[in-house]
């Protein structure tokens, strides 16, 4: 013989036609920095061709009795240059884009994949750099949520500049969003360090 409460005064929780749902695709994404393509290639010739040498050379061992076809250095060769026209379409296929209140990062050839991510799951954030990506002027930038130890969107061949744009724009809305938090929360102190 339980009553159910009243709802809050202002609470609404009214069903969404799914016509009404924004569409994300609508967005313009952000294409990646123009070397971002021969980094990869680059990458993925040094792993290949470092896979022909060592086919190579355990195949004229003395202590190996047999001789390593030459089909399978061709095959690699023959994968290096398949993943080198991948890579041409891989970037064309990614973007990204920052909104008012998430971060936007789409990637994929063949199976592609959207990540949204809300600033207010964001906890930290990184710019991250190898050598390769080093010399073509790339920069990652890797947000991580809470829970997980790598970062749950990462977002590759942004232009270094850039990237530090984005890593800048993301701590700060952390620390907006965080405020607004801790204002909301009784008894709850914020954090001033939020990230690098």
């Amino acid at each position: 013989m339980s009553s159910i409460p009243d709802p809050p005064a202002g609470f609404s929780n009214r069903s969404v036609s799914v016509s009404e749902l924004p569409d994300f695709r609508a967005v313009n994404l952000n294409d990646v920095a123009p070397g971002y393509h021969l980094h990869v290639q680059l990458t993925n010739a040094v792993f290949w061709l470092v896979l022909v040498v060592i086919a190579q050379v355990v195949s004229w061992l003395p202590v190996w009795e047999f001789s390593l076809p030459w089909w399978v250095s061709a095959a690699l060769l023959g994968l290096l240059a398949l993943s080198a026209v991948h890579a041409v379409f891989d970037a064309r296929f990614r973007g990204w884009a920052l909104r008012e209140h998430d971060f936007i990062y789409r990637h994929g050839v063949i199976w592609r994949k959207t990540i949204i991510l809300p600033f207010t799951r964001i906890q930290h954030v990184e710019t991250a750099s190898g050598p390769i990506e080093r010399l073509f002027g790339l920069m990652r930038v890797k947000c991580f949520t809470a829970g997980g130890t790598t970062g749950d969107l990462t977002a590759v061949g942004l232009h270094a500049d850039d990237a530090r744009r984005v890593q800048q724009y993301l701590l700060e809305q952390i620390r907006e969003h965080g405020d607004a938090a801790v204002g909301q929360a009784p008894g709850h102190e914020g954090s001033d360090h939020v990230g690098d």
